[in-house]
């Protein structure tokens, strides 16, 4: 029987997340927290035994002596169990440390030890065999396996999750007060030198997400909401702690089951990367392609009335970003275009857009992107068929939305608006001088949900947190005269792919110089689904390596491009970054260069496509060859 109570508990007097649980579990009793139907046998969690096993957890973690404030290492992915063992860390009283159990065993030892976690939390058997050569030598107080295998370790102390919530069934669980201050948990995000930092977040930092992000979407007791983001991730995180703090049934799914689950599973939200809302409407797109003669004929005419209709929308209701402050005549036009092609944007709601929701699951209230900018043909197509796609702005050091879209203002194009408790500012990138709105420079942020700084690095922490508290993002953008976001571009190298993950160029494009064949390159991909390249070649060695292969390729000034467009060519230039950057330590599957381009002319200092010290200006070199950076991930 679900206990009948919609009113949102009130968190604003919480000190920490451990608060949250027991409340919950009074409030929502009996509705669905945890679902995971892809387990064997499916698992579902009540609120009410989910407070009940964190609790277990966490006394289980109290009874090996497990003290406050101790650092854990968290190494798992996605599922109720995972979830149990964040909180259960924290109920204990001690500081979790996360990351995804696929992640290169070297990584995860540096976050190990650099942590100065003493205790191991991993996935399965199967994640500690791959890491236990690199561990061996560690002082390990305790590892606990989030599956149910039995493993003996010599002069190890191993507990299997069931036999650690037995454990924990028996003992006391012992308070342990937390404040808003103290650390809740270090994420480790990317570094330039290829060595990550620990973002260090605290239980007021999730709290402020939990409050805040109320303002965007205001999910009802029992409404389902599809997972597919890592656990661990901060985005992920944030959103799972608030849709859980509003009653909310959460069901996990995966990369492989996610349409599935989509139209069975009809969730209400869905958070999510745009790499996800791209595949989502590329099988949209295919279904519709599949049509033929007439009816394909009206789809087309049907998707471009659609378009003409949403443009006229936003200019009559002030939310077009090419049109920020429109005219009256501008707005009367605009007007009488949607009131023209209303009815057959209705018309083709009925007929086409109807089904394509229902493959969805037809309960999609909203679906939220983040982790990097969306494409505008897919901002422009969720509208049309009528989903409400927001998008969400923020960083790990962030913990991470600092800024979001919202349905009664959703300017398309945009990060959207403040979170509450948030400020925003834009400053000059080199004299930090603050910029008036419409301005367009590095995006600073201050507020409730900036982290500690970076563990054991206050050189970097003071580097991104200047002494009035402002955060230095990295990215450039504007604000709009309604405050809204409007990101153009990144201040720092990294490169955000379409599916969230972090790209450091450098160490890349330091391997692939190994290569004979390539003099200068410059990797790009920021919000597409691999990276790219820019790449000068090597010419001399080029003619060397056709002149042994008898190729008999033309290097003279006027055949020289041509030559480079040889298939011949394009492979040898394919193999060499194949092989360099899956030989450079710490090699990722994101880290493949998926598309590239040759280019006669080098980057220099007298171009101004480098700079004095022989850097090269990346800004300066993305607007130079644009046209050319688009192209290849469009062939690609």
């Amino acid at each position: 029987m679900l206990q009948q109570t919609n009113a949102p508990l009130n968190y604003s007097t919480a000190s920490s997340l451990p608060e949250l649980w027991s409340k919950l579990a009074a409030h929502y009793a009996d509705y669905i927290a945890l679902d995971d139907p892809h387990q064997n046998p499916p698992v579902k969690i009540t609120y009410q035994q989910l407070n009940q096993k964190i609790q277990q957890f966490a006394a289980g973690l109290q009874a090996q002596g497990i003290e406050p404030d101790t650092k854990i290492a968290l190494f798992a992915d996605n599922s109720p169990r995972w979830f149990i063992a964040d909180q259960g860390i924290m109920t204990a009283g001690a500081v979790n440390v996360v990351r995804s159990a696929q992640a290169d065993a070297a990584e995860l030892l540096y976050i190990f030890t650099d942590s100065d976690s003493t205790v191991l939390v991993v996935e399965d058997k199967k994640t500690l065999d791959r890491l236990n050569d690199q561990f061996g030598d560690l002082s390990i107080e305790l590892i606990v396996l989030l599956s149910d295998e039995s493993v003996e370790l010599p002069e190890r102390t191993v507990f299997n999750f069931s036999q650690l919530m037995a454990l924990g069934k028996e003992q006391q669980l012992q308070s342990v007060p937390r404040q808003k201050n103290d650390l809740a948990t270090l994420i480790y995000t990317s570094g330039t030198t290829g060595k990550p930092k620990g973002a260090m977040l605290s239980h007021g930092n999730f709290l402020h997400q939990v409050r805040a992000i109320g303002d965007v979407i205001q999910p009802q007791p029992g409404e389902q909401v599809l997972s597919i983001l890592p656990s661990w991730h901060a985005y992920e995180r944030a959103a799972e702690y608030f849709l859980l703090s509003r009653g909310c049934h959460l069901i996990y799914t995966n990369l492989r089951s996610f349409k599935k689950d989509l139209r069975e599973q009809q969730p209400h939200y869905m958070v999510g990367v745009p790499r996800l809302w791209e595949s989502v409407y590329d099988g949209i797109q295919k279904q519709l392609n599949d049509q033929t003669g007439s009816k394909k004929k009206l789809i087309d005419f049907f998707l471009n009335v659609s378009e003409r209709y949403i443009k006229a929308r936003r200019v009559s209701q002030g939310l077009s970003l090419d049109n920020l402050n429109p005219s009256f005549l501008e707005k009367s036009r605009a007007s009488v275009q949607q009131s023209l092609l209303q009815p057959l944007h209705h018309l083709a709601d009925r007929i086409v857009y109807q089904t394509v929701r229902q493959g969805t699951g037809g309960n999609l209230k909203v679906v939220i992107s983040g982790g990097g900018s969306l494409a505008k043909h897919i901002d422009d197509f969720y509208e049309m068929i009528g989903i409400t796609l927001l998008v969400g702005y923020g960083l790990t050091e962030t913990s991470p939305v600092t800024h979001a879209r919202r349905q009664h203002h959703n300017l398309r194009g945009s990060a959207g608006q403040a979170l509450p408790e948030t400020e925003t500012k834009i400053v000059d990138p080199e004299t930090k001088q603050s910029l008036s709105d419409g301005e367009k420079g590095l995006v600073m942020i201050r507020g409730n949900q900036l982290m500690q700084g970076y563990y054991k690095q206050p050189e970097a922490t003071q580097k991104a947190i200047d002494q009035q508290g402002w955060f230095n993002t990295g990215d450039l953008g504007w604000i709009t005269p309604t405050g809204d976001l409007v990101l153009t571009g990144r201040a720092k190298d990294t490169i955000v792919l379409s599916n969230g993950e972090n790209i450091e160029p450098q160490p890349l494009e330091d391997a692939c110089l190994r290569s004979p064949y390539i003099d200068q390159i410059m990797v790009v991909g920021q919000d597409q689904r691999c990276l790219g390249a820019l790449i000068v070649p090597n010419i001399e060695a080029l003619q060397n390596w056709s002149q042994q292969n008898n190729l008999n390729l033309d290097f003279s000034e006027a055949g020289l491009q041509q030559t480079l467009e040889q298939a011949s060519v394009q492979n040898l230039f394919r193999e060499e970054l194949n092989r360099e950057v899956k030989n450079r330590p710490g090699y990722r599957p994101d880290d493949r260069i998926g598309v590239f381009k040759l280019i006669l002319a080098p980057f220099s200092v007298e171009n101004g496509m480098m700079t004095q010290t022989l850097k090269i200006k990346r800004p300066v070199v993305t607007e130079r060859y644009q046209d050319m950076i688009d192209g290849m991930f469009a062939k690609g």
